[in-house]
Parts: C-alpha cells; structure tokens; sequence
C-alpha cells in the first residue's frame, strides 16, 4: 500500500472523536494512509470515519469507571496495549502519530514514544486533559484548539484551533440579522452533561423578558428527554413558542439563524459559535475536568463576544436581564457577533494538517 501512514489516537467521547475525523479526511484526500487506533468503545463512534481508515482496537481502561478490582487490572491492560501497539507500528511504520485525548490514546503513543516516531497531541479544551498532560512534555508538537491553553513550564503550544464539521463550515461568516421588533431565534446548547440546570432556568428567564420581547422569540432548546416536558411546560405558560429536542442534526443551520445563542462552552460548541459568528451567554459546565469550560469560554469573553455565567451565580432573574441587554439593543448584538467570527479559526483542520506533514516530512 502506498503513500505514508498517520495514525491518529482518540478516546471514545465526541470531543476527541470529531477532530480526529476532521484530520483523517483531509489527510487521505492528500494521499495519506490512515490508521485510528482506539478501544472498543471508542470505535463505536467512528462510524463518522471514511471507510478508508483502518480502525485497529487496542487493549486501554480508565480508572474512572468500575470498582477496586477493575482498576487494580487498569495498568495491566493498558501495558498490554502499549505491547500491542509497539509490534503494530514495527510492522507498519506510522510517519506520524497524532493523539487527541483519551485513555485509548494511551498505547498508540506510548509505542511512538519508545520507537522515536514523530509524534504530536492536539488537545480541545483550555486545559490539558489527564492523557494529554503526561504527553505534554513526550511529543514533538502541542497542538490547541483552545487559545490560550495552560501547558507545563517549557511546553510551548501551537494554536491551530478546533476543526469544525464541514456543515459548519459552509455556514462560516453567514449574515447575521440583528435582533429587532420581528421573529428571532433563541437556540439554547445544553451539551450531554449537566443539562438539566439550563432546561430549569432558561424557560424561567424567558418567562421574565417583557411582554413585546417574548412575543417576537422563538425558542429551539436542546434538552434531555427526561427534561424536556418539563421545560415544554414552562414555555407555554409563558406563551413562548418553542421547539424541544433531545438532538438537533441541523444545530448549523440553526445557530445561522440564531440572534442569540445560550450555550455550554465545550470546545465543539465554542468552535461552531466562532466560525458561524454568533452572540452568545456561555455557561460553563461546573464539573468540568479542571474547569476546562471556562477556560474554553475565555476567548470569546475577553472578546467581548459572550457573556460568561457561572453556575453558582446562575438564577432565572440575573439570566433573563443578560438575554434582554442583548435581544434590545442591535448594535451591541451585531457587534457581539463580529468579535466572535474574529475568535474563530475556519482554518484549523488546515492547521493542523500543515503540522502533520511538517513532523513526516523526514519521515521513512
């Protein structure tokens, strides 16, 4: 098989996945043969993946889930899949190994570590992930999708920024209408974690906008099924027309549309918000590893593109003035969307790909 291998390793969460993705498709258009190790979970979610990428599972474990004896075997597998990789990349040298977090990521790296490939970490958030950080100091390059990101003393980052899903792309700088006395668009962000709070407080807060603002809104809220009655309930009592659901396939379109958008700052998100060019009222998610949500968030704050709530400071009241401050004045919301397309790097993959190909260019 011709053309030089990359092997990507990622973990099994969408956050890890969707840059991988966006990185082994603009590499196999460039002639490129690609490998995504991962762990059997992980490989469920790379059905996204073109069909040319070898997925190859390896032996991995987290110490965050299951009892003692479980994470009594944590360093054992782990070891093993360490083993397993080092005999993989002997028999089919990687001209590069790209990790983007995760246990799973764990083996694929190490092996390139103790054979001397060139290899590189690409981290998401404004805070290295635990994988990410034993790797900071053992790779060639840091890449980050968030700016600034916190790194050991003498690890030094290149900000390439978050990959987006090409459905953002093509909605990259889209004109943004103002808010106004006609029809606008709330589109409201939950994330898979810690959503409950913004199906209580968002509805809350919306029923306290005055009466001529709510009648011009349309709410889009993506909630959990187990919330979304709930929230489905509050907005018609405030006679708010909404819609509900748990997934929107169209969340591009959608934020396109949005003259406000209220978000979790996961790096995904934040990423989508910046290329599409959108105001927003980020609240980030308080359980967050290291608070990585907020560092997420700071960019399009020191931006002056979003407004930052934390949780502990978050009630119905101190929300529904932030949407009004917004919603009423169409200089500051036009101006809010500018600085955030000025945070958002529509070039990441791009960036990313130029980082690869600078590690394999020596590479045999």
């Amino acid at each position: 098989m011709s053309g030089k291998l990359l092997l990507i390793a990622a973990g099994g969460t969408g956050g890890h996945m969707f840059p991988a993705q966006a990185l082994a498709e603009a590499m196999l258009a460039r002639g490129w043969r690609v490998k995504l190790s991962t762990d059997d979970r992980g490989a469920r979610y790379a059905g996204g993946f073109p069909k040319e990428v070898r997925i190859e599972q390896v032996a991995s474990a987290t110490f965050a889930r299951g009892g003692a004896a479980a994470k009594l075997m944590v360093p054992f597998r782990i070891l093993g899949g360490v083993m397993g990789a080092i005999w993989s990349q002997l028999r089919d040298k990687p001209a590069v190994v790209v990790g983007f977090g995760g246990y799973p990521s764990i083996p694929a790296l190490s092996a390139a570590w103790v054979l001397r490939r060139p290899r590189m970490i690409h981290e998401q958030n404004g805070v290295l992930g635990r994988v990410n950080q034993i790797f900071a100091r053992r790779v060639d390059k840091v890449a980050c999708g968030t700016w600034p990101t916190a790194l050991p003393a003498g690890v030094t980052g290149e900000a390439t920024g978050n990959p987006v899903r090409q459905a953002v792309l093509d909605r990259a700088s889209a004109p943004y209408i103002p808010p106004g006395d006609y029809p606008m668009a709330l589109v409201v962000i939950g994330g898979s974690q810690g959503a409950r709070i913004l199906s209580d407080v968002v509805p809350a807060a919306v029923a306290l906008l005055p009466e001529g603002l709510r009648a011009n809104l349309r709410v889009e809220h993506q909630a959990r099924n187990e919330d979304a009655a709930r929230a489905e309930a509050a907005y018609a009592e405030a006679e708010v027309r909404a819609e509900i659901a748990p997934f929107f396939p169209d969340i591009p379109r959608r934020l396109s549309e949005a003259q406000l958008v209220i978000s979790r700052s996961g790096a995904s998100s934040v990423a989508d918000i910046s290329v599409i060019g959108r105001p927003a009222i980020l609240i980030p998610y308080a359980a967050a590893t290291g608070d990585h949500q907020t560092a997420n968030a700071k960019g399009l704050s020191d931006a002056a593109a979003a407004i930052v709530v934390q949780e502990k400071a978050l009630d119905a009241r101190t929300l529904a003035g932030h949407i009004a401050a917004i919603l009423q004045d169409p200089h500051r919301a036009e101006t809010m969307a500018r600085a955030a397309l000025g945070e958002g790097k529509p070039d990441a993959t791009a960036r990313l790909v130029a980082l690869v190909e600078e590690l394999g260019g020596d590479a045999s």
